[in-house]
């Protein structure tokens, strides 16, 4: 089997839990409906705009054929009306029959649309962090998303069943189904658990490729399973850790299985990809160094923060007034990490009545975190690649770190004034900690396009940076 010899590589007991359509689960129960059997997305509809829609129960997704992520117009019905739209049937190319259409109609009048409630998903994934920590000490516990969470039950696995002629893989399983169950009693929530008696990466894998496809909504897959389950997973993007763009590397390298993977050349795979390369090989051989306790921490590629804005933006002025403001959030989290950026990145979506392609540029800069230089390099990157035409997505990123404390100065630089700017942003900073992001602005936030007021309301990965602009940035 392969080239591993699975004695001695580390074993423990994992469960990895997913909330089942977490967000309009969430909003069924609140309802009194049943998340299975309800028709119900919660959408974004800031400012009466296209809708985001953000998430969405089994049934809706199962009905309307539509995933998690989308916009209303992608829909076949006016959310307005909630009649057939032959114009999105069409576009979307599908045979529009009197029975389909009536099908279609009788669903969107019971379909619930909801706006996203942050504050309420995370309350409830506050109480079922509390459920795992009726089976597992806080340290065991690993949240990997608001739905998800891993739990090593290595060490209360025999607390919960004494019978020593059950084998750890029943006992994984029956008190994974305890969880489930407690979940589901205490919230409402149908939890879905991939487990392993091996690694944290097996029961991942687990959850993914199995778990939601059976009855009792468990799976698990262990070293003994690696020939069998992980090298029959269909297409490699159906493996962790790999993209579209991975997988077509992969694939002008003659590998097109999850099995030719883990049987490739590994020193090959070094020298295309370097380190991630070898760790691809062991993770297509069920090998996975991390654990719950010390888990992965990818090194940091850069930190950006992008937006769909509530409407059309117009003008050059709107947009640019967006794009400062983003700036200096996204600067103000570099500070944070005490870091400076070699490289900014701009991304600028126009509307879909613009028919146009999208902005995507980048410029290499001398080593800066300072808001206003930041905001300065980016103003100039737009004003280059920007003519016109209505813009409805903006996005800055930085990457290219290197130390705060590393500067290149000229015999042209006026050192007396950087280090004025550098005490001036530094109390600013300071303000910002103590009283919030908002604390300090500039007067462009009261302006018609602004945002910063408005996005420092939501919550999480939906704000403007969460927790005064300096949290919940991508």
């Amino acid at each position: 089997m392969g080239y591993i010899d699975y004695s001695i590589e580390p074993q423990s007991d994992i469960a990895f839990l997913d909330m089942k359509s977490f967000y309009a689960s969430v909003e069924c129960v609140d309802r009194g409906l049943h998340p299975l059997y309800t028709s119900l997305c919660v959408m974004s509809r800031a400012d009466n705009s296209a809708g985001l829609i953000l998430a969405s129960s089994p049934m809706f997704k199962k009905v309307f054929g539509k995933a998690n992520v989308g916009r209303s117009y992608d829909l076949p019905f006016d959310i307005n009306t909630r009649k057939f739209s032959y114009q999105n049937g069409w576009k979307q190319g599908l045979e529009v029959t009197p029975k389909y259409k009536s099908f279609i109609e009788h669903w969107a009048k019971r379909t619930l649309i909801v706006p996203p409630r942050m504050d309420r998903y995370i309350e409830k994934n506050l109480e079922i962090q509390h459920i795992f920590q009726d089976y597992a000490a806080p340290d065991d516990i690993l949240p990997y998303s608001i739905d998800e969470g891993f739990i090593d039950l290595t060490s209360s696995l025999s607390y919960f069943i004494s019978d020593k002629s059950m084998s750890r893989k029943d006992k994984l399983d029956n008190v994974s189904a305890m969880i489930q169950r407690d979940i589901y009693r205490k919230t409402g929530i149908i939890s879905t658990v991939g487990m392993s008696n091996s690694n944290p990466l097996l029961a991942k894998l687990a959850l993914d490729n199995e778990a939601k496809k059976t009855a009792t909504m468990r799976a698990n897959w262990s070293y003994e399973d690696v020939e069998t389950k992980v090298w029959a997973i269909p297409r490699l993007t159906d493996f962790w850790g790999i993209g579209s763009k991975t997988e077509i590397h992969l694939q002008k390298l003659g590998i097109h299985s999850i099995k030719e993977l883990a049987n490739f050349n590994p020193d090959i795979l070094k020298k295309e990809f370097g380190k991630v390369g070898v760790q691809l090989w062991f993770h297509a051989n069920g090998v996975d160094e991390s654990n719950v306790h010390e888990p992965y921490k990818p090194k940091s590629r850069g930190l950006g923060n992008s937006q769909v804005l509530p409407r059309d933006y117009r003008t050059q002025r709107e947009i640019e007034i967006v794009l400062a403001e983003t700036a200096d959030q996204v600067a103000n989290r570099l500070r944070s990490a005490h870091k400076k950026a070699t490289v900014v990145s701009i991304h600028i979506g126009y509307s879909r009545t613009e028919m146009k392609k999208s902005i995507n540029a980048q410029k290499k800069i001398d080593p800066a975190n300072l808001p206003k230089i930041m905001v300065s390099h980016v103003l100039e990157l737009f004003r280059k690649k920007y003519t016109s035409g209505t813009v409805r997505q903006i996005g800055v990123s930085y990457s290219g770190f290197v130390d705060e404390s590393y500067t290149l100065l000229s015999l042209f630089d006026d050192v007396e004034q950087i280090e004025k700017e550098n005490r001036l942003q530094t109390a600013i900073d300071v303000v910002r900690e103590q009283f919030g992001f908002l604390a300090i602005q500039k007067g462009t936030v009261l302006t018609e396009g602004s945002r910063n007021i408005e996005r420092s309301k939501l919550i999480g990965g939906h704000s403007a940076g969460g927790a005064g602009g300096l949290e919940g940035l991508k």
